[in-house]
């Protein structure tokens, strides 16, 4: 299944550089039925070991398949972060997708019980506060393995102050199951 799921990703970009569309949906649903199931997934591309594009949805909000190829093509050409993907780039790019579990809401009281509730290098985390949110994939532990480091930069992303933590914004953690 790993196989396939990678295919498709790899496809999908393939298919918005050549502006065609070549996956047959239909065929991949009679074979793989979970590709019809809900499910938030995250498509990553690195480039020479440096980040390259990540989009990706939070919340399963429509089937496996079509989130699959809608956040590949958005990482490689819709990331605002990075110009549209090259034919050249697409040689050499490395495709990582991450299937996300339903986002858990972390209730604490301040700083130190959320330190409690966290598992440092598993957890993604989405951060929300004053109508400002982001998230960091639990990748996203390797560069940044310290709890206060990883929130100080996932508070910047949401544009927030890095001492964000101490105005008590709204968490919740995921899982993911990475292919690649």
């Amino acid at each position: 299944m790993q196989n396939v799921i990678l295919a498709i990703a790899k496809q999908a970009i393939q298919d918005g550089l050549e502006h065609t569309s070549t996956i047959d949906t239909s065929a991949l649903l009679k074979q793989n039925p979970e590709f019809a199931e809900a499910k938030a997934t995250f498509v990553t591309l690195t480039l020479y070991g440096q980040l390259r594009g990540c989009i990706g949805s939070l919340v399963a909000h429509r089937p496996f398949l079509d989130d699959l190829i809608h956040n590949a093509k958005a990482a490689a050409f819709d990331d605002p972060r990075f110009y549209p993907l090259s034919p050249e780039e697409f040689l050499h790019v490395k495709i990582e997708v991450s299937l996300l579990s339903a986002p858990e809401a972390v209730a604490y009281r301040d700083v130190e019980e959320l330190k409690s509730k966290i598992c440092v290098g598993e957890d993604g985390i989405i951060l929300q506060k004053a109508g400002r949110k982001a998230t960091f994939l639990p990748q996203v532990w390797e560069q940044l393995p310290d709890f206060e480091l990883f929130f100080s930069h996932l508070c910047q992303k949401a544009g927030l102050e890095a001492g964000c933590l101490e105005k008590h914004p709204d968490i919740w953690r995921y899982k993911v199951e990475k292919v690649k």
